[in-house]
């Protein structure tokens, strides 16, 4: 399944950037990264699963859960990134144009990734400072807090997953009930508006399994007091499957598939171009 998906999003990921319609516009450039995003934790997430059982060097397994942890946390605040656009689009679509630009989209997106890489960086650089062998070691690798050995790590990162799930949701929120007030407003341009709202919502029902996938190292911590060796591990890919690829697997088939242009686009890349149609385009509005 993990391989399955992977390739769909490569398809989508390529339909992405094979016209510049998509490479110029602020929310498919965002959908791009979440598509990129997703996938590379679906192949790192799958490593680890594989490999639990067995022991591995603690620098090869510190790269697999730096990358995996990093890209768990992208994955909400992309969400909101992705609503606050919506938002402006919305709301302020005279000025939509000044702050959605290719350039302001692309400094976001490093944002997203220093905010994703700032907890794990600071555990890796503290274990490198109070113990330097550390890395040379061996371990059974699995993403349930390898570098955490001091009660203050733990409260950053319960501190961090917290902050930003709390910032993602509050930004869903205010950008779902702006856009509603905006809906019903007589000026409006409804059917934008009404495509605006059901995307939030969708954004709301995605962070929902983005926390899911928070809880994954809590849930296996408790497989592991309540069950045998045999059936934990059994239980471990069971709720892997549930639990982290399932939601990650949802990204391309709720929010690409939904756009006639791109969804017209994805199933002609996906055949391979075998059918020899002329590929049009139908843009009825990038709102």
């Amino acid at each position: 399944m993990s391989i399955i998906f992977i390739c769909i999003n490569t398809i989508m990921f390529v339909t992405l950037w094979s016209k510049p319609v998509f490479t110029e516009t602020s929310r498919y450039i965002l959908f791009a990264h979440i598509l990129c995003n997703d996938s590379i934790q679906l192949l790192f997430s799958l490593i680890i699963a594989i490999i639990t059982p067995y022991r591995l060097v603690k620098a090869v397994c510190s790269v697999l859960i730096l990358v995996t942890d990093s890209t768990s946390r992208i994955a909400p605040l992309n969400l909101a990134v992705m609503s606050l656009e919506r938002y402006v689009a919305i709301c302020f679509p005279l000025r939509h144009g000044e702050f959605a630009t290719v350039k302001k989209t692309y400094v976001a997106i490093a944002a997203l990734w220093v905010f994703g890489l700032v907890n794990p960086v600071i555990d890796s650089l503290y274990t490198c400072v109070t113990d330097p062998i550390f890395f040379t070691g061996q371990v059974l690798c699995g993403i349930d807090g390898l570098f955490i050995t001091a009660p203050w790590q733990e409260l950053l990162y319960q501190c961090l997953n917290g902050l930003y799930y709390v910032a993602t949701t509050l930004t869903i929120i205010y950008s779902y009930v702006c856009v509603m007030i905006v809906a019903r407003s007589v000026s409006s341009d409804e059917n934008s508006a009404r495509k605006a709202h059901r995307t939030l919502l969708l954004h709301l029902i995605q962070l929902g399994l983005c926390l899911n996938t928070l809880l994954f190292g809590n849930i296996v911590s408790s497989l592991t007091l309540t069950l045998c060796y045999d059936l934990y591990h059994g239980m471990r890919y069971t709720v892997f499957l549930l639990v982290v690829l399932l939601p990650k697997c949802l990204s391309p088939l709720i929010y690409g598939l939904r756009d006639e242009t791109l969804r017209f686009l994805f199933l002609h890349h996906l055949k391979c171009g075998l059918r020899r149609t002329k590929v049009t385009m139908h843009i009825h509005s990038l709102h």
